[in-house]
């Protein structure tokens, strides 16, 4: 074995394998090809191959099937004559440790995120804002950071929105003309977000990055899937969660260059839905991502029908090329395919454009990337097939690894501590408070606090058993209380985002 390890992607015409090198998978790839051509497959069996070789894998499961990675595929007839013709003697049947996620926390462990986290840029996006609504947003957020309120769910943002209405006029003076029908705007889209299932996926306990990048106890990567089944009709929500996770990646991962393996790869199935009618400030920030994400020792995978779903400033970052079938039935068609046939290398041996319409199932164009980091000439590749099963486990397997699984209970239930909403709601209970008490009653007030203060000394901060009273403990809380507020306050004044997270990119 070399330091350098392989995975049998198929084989070729001529009967040779065509291989392709782990450790450039941080150069990142794609996997493009029309429905039913088998992109979902070639996705499954380079999954598992990554986490045989001890490297985790992330992925969205969008139509349902992928979950079949977790179970033993079967002994079939096609099966056994594929791995002849490719030369595989080696084929046992066997399934991937894996974690299921959803957003909702139906079908998987709960994933949410924080609206700080998420940041003005990806939440504007969101909510398909538009350039001055999405400023808007960013003052918002601006002012939460100066005030020291922490924004973790929609009530937080809800309750901010409706403060900074009531307050436009002397805000304007510091960060500009504060509209109130960009406001309410805002706000309406909120709501559709809520409705959307933004509820669920904004909060807290927010998702830990290195829950996805863990092994099992013989050391293969797990394969975490995210059930994206009912996210198809909510797309942004979907974008939107796979850019921020990626900002995280790269924001929290320590800086490692060219190994022999990838620290983390993640797919990225129904492309498209990351790029349609993104702003350009959000594309720029995309791009700048994937560039730098590569020296975190993460590659991406994206999944789409055809190359041009992708920008080319992406699109040229990309060194593993895996083309399934595209069909000509259009001159719009044609144009994809020629499209397609040019982003490889070309082979004078293939007719590059012609032989990507007559491809079968299981059977794609493939180019990788050598040891110099060239990509190779394009090649037919009849592709391996998976280990595991192909098709969705069933239900009651599902089951059994969600018991079993060593997050069961961390995402479960949801954690609601003191943020914008309660901190904003405060602040106006105390400013329709009665006027004080005469002098006289605050000293004497003051002497009762300061000698409950001595008796919560003398006998310990928090009281033990014996003499303790209710009057102490009650005390000793406030304390505590307001200890925690204060340190709320000051995380709030420097929240953290990736660099998807704000406009200035500031850490």
């Amino acid at each position: 074995m070399t330091d350098r390890q392989q995975i049998i992607l198929g084989g070729n015409k001529q009967g040779q394998q065509i291989l392709f090198d782990a450790g450039m998978a941080n150069r990142h790839g794609l996997i493009t090809g029309a429905t039913g051509t088998g992109k979902t497959i070639t996705l499954q069996m380079l999954a598992e191959s990554f986490s045989r070789l001890g490297v985790p894998v992330f992925s969205a499961d969008v139509k349902g099937d992928l979950s079949g990675i977790a179970g033993p595929g079967r002994e079939h007839k096609k099966i056994s004559e594929r791995l002849t013709r490719i030369g595989i003697s080696h084929h046992p049947f066997e399934g991937c440790p894996a974690l299921f996620w959803d957003l909702f926390g139906r079908s998987g462990h709960p994933v949410r995120t924080t609206i700080s986290e998420m940041g003005p840029i990806l939440l504007a996006n969101v909510m398909n804002l538009n350039e001055t609504q999405s400023g808007i947003l960013q003052v918002a957020f601006t002012v939460a950071d100066d005030q020291g309120l922490l924004l973790l769910d929609l009530k937080d943002l809800q309750t901010l929105l409706i403060w900074l209405s009531d307050h436009r006029q002397e805000l304007g003076k510091e960060y500009g003309n504060i509209t109130s029908t960009s406001i309410a705007t805002i706000q309406r889209n909120l709501l559709v977000l809520r409705e959307a299932g933004g509820e669920y996926f904004f909060g807290e306990p927010a998702l830990k990055i290195s829950d996805l990048m863990r092994t099992d106890f013989s050391g293969r990567g797990v394969v975490s899937l995210i059930d994206a089944s009912s996210l198809q009709s909510n797309p942004r929500i979907y974008s939107s969660f796979l850019l921020w996770l990626l900002s995280e990646l790269m924001e929290e991962l320590p800086e490692r260059g060219d190994a022999a393996l990838p620290r983390l790869v993640f797919f990225f199935d129904e492309a498209h839905l990351l790029f349609n009618n993104a702003p350009p400030v959000l594309l720029e920030r995309i791009t700048q991502v994937i560039r730098l994400i590569r020296s975190k020792g993460v590659g991406i995978f994206f999944v789409s029908q055809y190359p041009s779903d992708i920008p080319d400033v992406i699109l040229g970052q990309l060194g593993c090329r895996i083309q399934h079938a595209l069909r000509a039935y259009t001159p719009q068609d044609q144009k994809a395919v020629r499209v397609a046939a040019e982003t490889f290398r070309q082979n004078p041996a293939i007719d590059t454009a012609a032989m990507i319409s007559e491809l079968g199932i299981g059977e794609a164009l493939v180019s990788t990337l050598d040891a110099q980091g060239k990509p190779t000439m394009v090649d037919w590749c009849l592709l391996s097939p998976p280990r595991s099963l192909i098709g969705p486990v069933d239900g009651t397997e599902k089951q059994r690894i969600l018991n079993n699984s060593p997050l069961s209970g961390t995402y479960d239930t949801p954690v609601d501590r003191q943020s914008a909403h309660e901190m904003l709601l405060a602040r106006a209970s105390a400013q329709q408070a009665p006027e004080p008490p005469p002098l006289q009653e605050q000293v004497g007030f003051t002497d009762q606090l300061l000698q409950a203060g001595q008796n919560i000394l003398g006998g310990g901060a928090f009281g033990n058993a014996k003499g303790a009273t209710s009057r102490r403990q009650s005390v000793s809380e406030v304390l505590v209380k307001t200890v925690v507020r204060s340190i709320g306050s000051q995380i709030g004044r420097s929240l953290v985002r990736g660099l998807l997270g704000s406009l200035s990119g500031r850490r």
